[in-house]
């Protein structure tokens, strides 16, 4: 087929699928602009900003803009924040016309040879099956022990690599064993259980981040939650949904639908900010299948972030506490603008006794992490999380909190390329609060 040919499929695609109500919706107020960093850190190019965007996407539906490499460019450059969306007064959902449009451009694009073995072997081999992520994450684990990381590093072959990449090597957490990834508990029981919840473990979270994992059951566990962990459930596909593999994710919609409908339980928890954001919009991926979005509506229903579970058993009444240091925190893009949870972290935070909590300028604009972005858009991902670290060292907090695997790896990039490694740390919300658990046990048992 002529390239000609495939870009006028593109556009009849594009016509047919692109939602023209809600393309219609932005009325181009401009109440987005402050909000977008890519519109910010471009030099406030219109194309770069989500009324721009929708500008781009409209134009093409109506057969006024070719759907050329400037117009990807431009799409490919949104970091998927969603930012946008609380200010806007229509309600515009732009994250969903992004991933639609994303879905439309990647399905009638011709890709190298290169870009389909790695886009396959990521989005179908590697992602959906747990089994081969704790693989993947079980060699990255004996690169760091063997003492092959030290070797590499001495060599300086990671010099070689694109800046951000390089430095990332550094920041990776120490990873688990093969065999501690393999031996995940299924259900951990409660005396006298309050509540009664089922934990979405995710696929890079109960592999490279299980510690984080390990440390929210048993907060849950000393809230009072009874917590039943379905093996069946997969990847939220959020990856996918992001990057224009649409019915991938939605065929691990419906696998983690299955896994968690037949369990009675009062909330299906999450610990990932961009997770349960993908999650709670299941009824939205599958708005198309009749058959799937009522139970993709309950399913959401019942989904609730860690925090606001904590929140409601009362956690912060237990009286933990941390040696004196100062903390801020800085919010999941997702958590904040999809699934509205600003507030509860920051009491979480600010119950730990001992501690002074600072809080972030502009704490709840991206860091620049959008899951791979920082790969595959490293120059603006770098310009963003450089204006971060900016507000990160003013608040000059001993201790950066995130709620979101991708923006703690991005706040330790950051403190690296800072030169601040042992000045600031970055930790997950549920660790520290499991710091001041074990702190105060202790504290308790010395007595």
């Amino acid at each position: 087929m002529s390239t000609e040919s495939k870009k006028q499929e593109m556009i009849i695609d594009w016509q047919n699928r692109m939602d023209q109500d809600e393309m219609l919706n932005c009325m181009r107020c401009g109440f987005c602009l402050p909000s977008c960093p890519t519109y910010e850190e471009s030099g406030f190019q219109e194309s770069q900003s989500p009324r721009g965007r929708i500008a781009l996407m409209k134009g093409v539906a109506d057969g006024l803009i070719e759907p050329d490499e400037k117009v990807e460019e431009s799409l490919n450059q949104c970091l998927g924040c969603r930012a946008c969306e609380p200010v806007c007064p229509s309600g515009v959902k732009y994250g969903h016309l992004l991933e639609e449009v994303r879905d439309v451009v990647n399905q009638n694009k011709t890709h190298s040879f290169p870009e389909k073995v790695i886009r396959h072997g990521v989005f179908y081999e590697l992602f959906p099956h747990q089994n081969r992520m704790r693989m993947a994450v079980g060699f990255l684990g004996l690169y760091q022990r063997t003492g092959l990381q030290k070797a590499v590093r001495k060599t300086k072959l990671l010099n070689r690599l694109p800046e951000p990449m390089g430095t990332m090597e550094k920041v990776l957490p120490q990873v688990p064993k093969m065999r501690d990834m393999k031996n995940r508990p299924v259900h951990y029981h409660t005396e006298n259980p309050q509540k009664r919840v089922a934990f979405f473990s995710g696929c890079l979270m109960d592999t490279m981040f299980m510690s984080t994992n390990d440390a929210t059951a048993k907060l849950l566990q000393k809230a009072g939650c009874d917590i039943v962990i379905p093996e069946s459930q997969a990847c939220c596909g959020a990856l996918h949904g992001h990057s224009g593999e649409k019915e991938k994710a939605k065929a691990m919609a419906k696998r983690n639908i299955e896994a968690f409908e037949e369990l009675n339980v009062d909330y299906i928890v999450t610990n990932a900010g961009g997770c349960g954001a993908f999650l709670i919009d299941y009824g939205h991926l599958l708005k198309d299948e009749p058959e799937w979005t009522e139970r993709a509506e309950t399913f959401a229903g019942k989904l609730k972030d860690m925090s606001t579970v904590l929140m409601e058993l009362d956690f912060p009444g237990r009286g933990y506490r941390l040696p004196a240091q100062v903390i801020t925190y800085q919010d999941s893009c997702h958590l904040k603008n999809v699934m509205h949870t600003t507030t509860e972290p920051r009491q979480l935070i600010q119950s730990i006794q001992g501690t002074e909590y600072k809080e972030m300028k502009d704490a709840g604009r991206c860091c620049g992490s959008a899951g791979i972005y920082n790969i595959v858009e490293s120059e603006m991902s770098m310009k963003i999380l450089d204006s971060k670290m900016i507000n990160a060292k003013a608040a000059k907090a001993a201790t950066i909190v995130t709620t979101n695997p991708g923006c703690l790896l991005q706040m330790k990039l950051g403190i690296e390329r800072e030169g601040l490694t042992d000045q600031v740390r970055a930790v997950h919300l549920a660790d520290l609060l499991l710091e001041a658990v074990e702190y105060e046990e202790k504290e308790v048992s010395s007595v």
